[in-house]
């Protein structure tokens, strides 16, 4: 199996989290997208500030691959209009995909009519502008039935406005920040996959976090999911597993 296809080789630290300075951080990026390019690996995804950078190294390159980057990250609470600012930023300088975290805060509180606002208003954005969009659930924060829900709403809204698009928005189990208690997974889970997977309609998955092993990468693609985000890209294909946090 070529799992190099299937995954996001991904950073997602600030300078602030890491302890590093902004320079420091660009050459990790840049290191990230080299791999990538070297190892034909789908995708990078990055902070929207590394972006246009990071998009003109792997274009000078002469390579095809994907750059993405993440809306909202990593709570999720910003505003629509927020999302909206910074999704175009992401656009102007050259993302080809974006992750929303989708206001999962608002939707546990039962504002369901603000979470399809924010779904169809930043969708439309990015389908407008050709890009690939994703919509980040939080499943660590979420009980079995509202996952359930939560991904059979977007598949819903998704059919009922964007039905000849359906194959460019994805659902995405998590952000890998979400800080659980007593030790439990903060990423995806085959039980959180599977339901995922069971009420996603025609909307394609991507399993973000706790995927270590080459076994489990494969065992994630056989279920159905057709991306999968890691930091450990390079170890999967090497057929290494990997101690890493996401």
């Amino acid at each position: 199996m070529n799992i190099a296809q299937y995954l996001d080789s991904t950073y997602l630290k600030t300078p602030a989290q890491s302890g590093l300075s902004n320079e420091e951080t660009l050459q990790i990026n840049k290191d990230l997208a080299q791999v990538a390019i070297d190892s034909n690996i789908f995708a990078v995804m990055i902070r929207p500030d590394y972006v246009s950078d990071i998009k003109k190294y792997i274009q000078e390159r002469n390579s095809n691959v994907v750059v993405g980057t993440v809306i909202g990250f990593h709570e999720g609470t910003n505003s629509i209009d927020e999302k909206l600012t910074e999704a175009l930023k992401a656009i102007e300088d050259g993302a080809d995909e974006l992750d929303f975290v989708i206001n999962y805060q608002a939707y546990l509180k039962g504002d369901l009519e603000l979470v399809k606002k924010e779904f169809v208003t930043c969708t439309e954005l990015c389908l407008k502008h050709h890009k690939i969009v994703k919509w980040i659930i939080e499943i660590a924060a979420l009980i079995d039935p509202e996952i359930a829900d939560l991904t059979k709403n977007i598949s819903n809204w998704a059919e009922e406005n964007f039905s000849d698009k359906v194959a460019n928005i994805f659902v995405k189990s998590s952000t890998g920040f979400y800080e659980t208690a007593d030790g439990k997974p903060n990423g995806a889970t085959f039980e959180g996959i599977k339901i995922m997977l069971d009420h996603a309609g025609r909307l394609p998955v991507k399993a973000a976090g706790g995927v270590r092993t080459p076994e489990d990468a494969e065992k994630m693609i056989n279920l159905g999911v057709k991306r999968i985000g890691t930091s450990s890209a390079l170890a999967l294909i090497k057929n290494q597993s990997t101690s890493e946090g996401y």
